[in-house]
């Protein structure tokens, strides 16, 4: 059996053999293969003023979409301000602290919804201290400051309401003023966002 084994692998490297001798294109190199270790780059060495200047163009750009989503939003028709803080009558304090999701001004195309709830106690007309008006969204006009301000005024009516609506859009952020008259005075200042509600209607 060893005889066997040993004529085999005999008759394998001279076949092996024979074809490296026959066939030039067989190449059989035994050099040693050499590594190289590349070292990673050195981090890019900021001074501080160079961090604060880019971070404010970071702020800046993300001020810029915001702003560019609000104003959009508006042209379209379907956006909520969310109040971030309230004041009823030109003259009374401002209420901080306020819940964004009860505190809004909606608009889904021509239907509208303007609610404050300072949720102080006392129920109010609706119920979490406040008023809530639905109706019909008319006259609505957007115009535009040199600066770039967006300027949107619009009537909420129906036969319980009849409220005019003036929201300032500042042209650096999504930060908005709104002025609501028609009855009591009322002031929200919050962010505007996109927003469609696929149930509404």
């Amino acid at each position: 059996m060893k005889n066997i084994l040993i004529a085999i692998t005999v008759a394998l490297v001279a076949s092996l053999n024979a074809a490296a001798q026959t066939n030039p294109e067989i190449d059989i190199e035994t050099n040693e293969v050499e590594l190289q270790v590349i070292n990673p780059a050195e981090p890019v060495k900021e001074t501080k003023q160079e961090i604060k200047e880019r971070e404010k163009k970071l702020r800046e750009l993300n001020d810029d979409v915001a702003f560019a989503k609000a104003a959009n939003s508006l042209r379209r028709g379907y956006f909520v301000l969310l109040a971030e803080n309230i004041q009823i009558g030109r003259n009374s304090y401002r209420h901080y602290g306020i819940n964004e999701q009860s505190n809004f001004i909606l608009v889904q195309n021509t239907d509208g919804i303007i609610q404050f709830a300072l949720n102080t106690g006392s129920p109010g007309i609706n119920g979490l201290g406040g008023w809530t008006g639905k109706g019909e969204v008319r006259d609505k006009r957007i115009t535009y400051a040199d600066n770039g301000d967006v300027f949107m005024q619009f009537n909420v009516v129906s036969s319980k309401v009849n409220a005019q609506v003036y929201i300032t859009l500042f042209h650096n952020s999504n930060y908005a003023i709104a002025e609501i008259t028609g009855g009591t005075n009322i002031t929200m200042r919050g962010k505007i966002q996109p927003y469609r509600d696929k149930n509404h209607r």
